[in-house]
């Protein structure tokens, strides 16, 4: 209990030469897992393997972020308190079984229950919310509401120079682990899954078949690292894929730094491999790595006389390590900070129009709004469907004078 005082104030030391701290935003990828699908000529594809079934977090994972929990305990201690509050926290996590089971073995570790917290005191945890969105709505975190124009831009990407070179280098590489796996290996995506499903299996102590022992880990370690930096690679990228979730980010600092926040302290957000890689490049600090299991972003904002500033820190291994987005120091101020981020971030209602723009637009006439465009299609359909009706109104006149008149009998 001493060390651990004694390191919580070490830390809070840290933080007193960065300034005051005052918000914290933090994205974190799930813990340990089973493997989500096999290949077919896995095997270990057999359910006896993976009793808690596909995907799903196992007791390792459970405690990689029970222990995180605690490391965030150590870092924030001074800054968050020794209780948990709705007011001064709020978690997320994408709808899925292993982000939010990971969420919930975090805060066990972050916030035991203390003083009247503790409801029983042989159970050394208590409830704390986790909110989440279903997934193919989730444009934050699981990334995954569907957006037409991404997918353009997505093709435009892989049919570059860049990519079809990648794809040429290691074609050898994907015709080998197609033969030997039983399915198809066209791109890099490809690939990394069934690296991702190997490492699962080698973490495990399984003994991985003969055929990958010239492959495994490299070259399957690079293409998969390089499939990662896909999804948000260019500026149209990264806008669609990671622009929602950094303009979360960015909009908490700046009501915080205008005192709109008022007690919130901590975000949370608990996601997967992919949302970390994308938020790192989005904001052009990914060095094209596999992001492991628990691996943190903490994006904090620190106060210093009156003045707002940003650190951005990644841990991936026991030691965090600062980042520096181009163009800024690691105390990035504020307003430098929204000012370099904001070609690339984008709210949820920008989002829903640049993904769903109607490509007609793209053949107007340069110097030509969008707006005006749009407007002469309304007044036109407006036109139209005048006419059709006035049409209408006169066939049924029509139809009503040559109708001969109905007689009727007394009965």
């Amino acid at each position: 209990m001493l060390l651990f005082k004694v390191l919580c104030f070490v830390l809070s030391l840290f933080h007193l030469t960065q300034g005051k701290l005052v918000f914290v935003s933090v994205l974190f990828r799930h813990g340990d897992r089973t493997p989500i699908k096999h290949y077919p000529t896995d095997p270990y594809k057999n359910a006896s393997y993976w009793p808690v079934g596909p995907g799903q977090l196992t007791n390792v994972g459970k405690m990689q972020h029970y222990e995180l929990g605690q490391w965030f305990r150590a870092r924030y201690q001074t800054f968050l308190g020794d209780t948990y509050s709705n007011e001064k926290v709020y978690v997320m996590s994408t709808d899925v079984d292993r982000t939010l089971m990971s969420a919930d073995a975090m805060l066990a570790g972050l916030f035991p229950p203390f003083g009247g917290q503790v409801w029983d005191p042989q159970i050394k945890w208590q409830p704390i919310p986790v909110h989440t969105t279903p997934e193919k709505l989730d444009k934050v975190l699981a990334m995954k509401k569907p957006c037409p124009q991404y997918d353009i831009e997505k093709n435009k990407y892989m049919a570059s120079p860049e990519v079809q070179q990648f794809v040429a280098k290691y074609r050898p590489l994907f015709d080998y682990v197609s033969q030997h796996a039983g399915q198809p290996v066209e791109t890099p995506t490809d690939l990394e899954y069934i690296h991702n499903t190997l490492f699962i299996e080698e973490t495990n102590n399984l003994t991985l078949p003969e055929w990958t022992q010239p492959i495994y880990p490299e070259p399957m370690r690079t293409v998969a690292s390089f499939s990662f930096g896909m999804p948000a690679s260019t500026p149209a990228l990264k806008r669609l894929k990671g622009g929602p979730l950094l303009d979360d980010i960015v909009r908490h600092m700046v009501a915080k730094s205008k005192d709109k926040l008022k007690k919130k302290k901590l975000w949370v957000y608990s996601a997967h491999d992919t949302t970390v890689s994308n938020l790192l490049n989005t904001l052009n600090v990914f060095d094209l790595q596999c992001p492991p299991y628990a691996s943190t972003v903490m994006i904090e904002l620190h106060e210093d006389q009156d003045e707002y500033y940003v650190n951005v820190v990644y841990k991936n291994s026991s030691t965090p390590y600062q980042l520096s987005i181009p163009g800024c120091n690691f105390d990035c101020r504020l307003d430098q900070f929204v000012s370099l981020t904001k070609p690339v971030t984008v709210s949820e209602t920008q989002w829903e129009k640049e993904c769903h723009a109607h490509h007609l637009l793209d053949i107007l006439p340069e110097g030509v709004e969008e707006t005006s465009f749009a407007t002469v299609v309304l007044l036109t359909m407006a036109v139209l469907l005048s006419l059709l009706l006035v049409s209408l109104v006169f066939y049924l006149q029509k139809q009503w004078r040559h109708t001969p008149p109905t007689h009727y009998e007394r009965i």
